[in-house]
């Protein structure tokens, strides 16, 4: 039982370590000014990155990331992705202490 509360007490401090995060995927879309008679009219001027998104009421969101920031965004979404598995790991590890614990009000469900 101590085992298993230390391990969660382990995978809740890597959770706080990760704390930075955000949620969806980046594309990459070549970008166009519009102008009559500028030449991206007839070549792409390069390539712009977004950050797409859904909120609360599954309404996408969409931000655009400049390339130079291209490698924060990227950690961030990596944040998210090991985030959803600590997450697992840790109602596991809640549900393995739950079935261990005879007391349902015992310290060791915090």
């Amino acid at each position: 039982m101590k085992r298993l509360v230390a391990q969660r007490e382990k995978a809740l401090a890597r959770i706080l370590e990760n704390g930075n995060f955000v949620r969806g995927s980046i594309t990459s879309v070549c970008s166009k000014c519009n102008r009559a008679n500028c030449i991206c009219a007839t070549k792409s001027s390069g390539k712009a990155y977004r950050l797409t998104y859904k909120d609360a009421l599954q309404k996408t969101k969409i931000v655009y990331v400049p390339k130079s920031r291209l490698p924060e965004i990227r950690k961030l979404l990596a944040n998210h992705r090991l985030l959803r598995k600590l997450i697992d790991q840790l109602m596991a590890l809640n549900v393995e202490i739950f079935k261990k614990s005879t007391d349902p009000w015992s310290k060791s469900c915090g």
